[in-house]
């Protein structure tokens, strides 16, 4: 790659020439490369991630689509997770990353949706829906950062597909920070929800 002054004898430039350099800004440079096919741009694998990310995309869209819908509290909940991965990561992404990352384990997609959350004295009780795959064992993580959720109790299906955590012992007029993480079947180990937070008192 080579910076430019003034290429094609202009402040600036863009596209291909002759397929055989590309003009183009970088990091508010002008700078040019040589023209670059791909030897084989739909090898297996590639088809194969292609696949994952178009059934990832589409298990996001289900979850927006089902009732009770995957709905702006959650989405700001994985949102908040996506801040604790990497700060320009959208909740979009994160949630569709982590799809792709349990479908190249083969594991099973989950997608955390109809968050309810209902602060009383000295404890949040947090109620949370799986989308796709159902977990059999639940564990919420919960503390007062959203980087150190250090303490855990274990969430209780009630009613069958609805997963509740009764978070007790709290301190009232504190944050707190909580997320869903399924513990079994291996299948949805690793689909945890987002990242949601409620202030604990009556």
């Amino acid at each position: 790659m080579a910076k430019l002054k003034a290429p094609l004898m202009s402040l600036g430039a863009s596209g291909q020439l002759g397929k055989a350099l590309v003009f183009f800004p970088w990091k508010g440079l002008n700078v040019v490369r040589e023209h670059v096919v791909p030897a084989n741009p739909k090898t297996t694998l590639q088809t194969a991630q292609r696949a994952r990310l178009t059934a990832a995309v589409l298990d996001v869209h289900q979850a927006q689509g089902t009732s009770p819908p995957l709905d702006a509290t959650d989405v700001t909940a994985y949102a908040l997770l996506a801040s604790t991965i990497k700060a320009a990561t959208t909740w979009f992404n994160t949630l569709v990353k982590q799809l792709i990352e349990q479908a190249i384990a083969g594991l099973d997609p989950v997608v955390w949706r109809a968050s309810t959350i209902t602060p009383a004295a000295n404890q949040i009780t947090f109620v949370l829906l799986p989308t796709h795959t159902s977990p059999t064992t639940v564990t919420c993580k919960y503390g007062t950062s959203k980087t150190a959720l250090v303490n855990s109790v274990a969430a209780a299906e009630a009613p069958a597909g609805t997963w509740t955590a009764v978070i007790a012992g709290l301190t009232d007029d504190v944050k707190y920070y909580f997320q869903m993480k399924p513990t079994a079947p291996a299948g949805v180990v690793g689909a945890n929800s987002g990242i949601y937070h409620a202030v604990a008192g009556a």
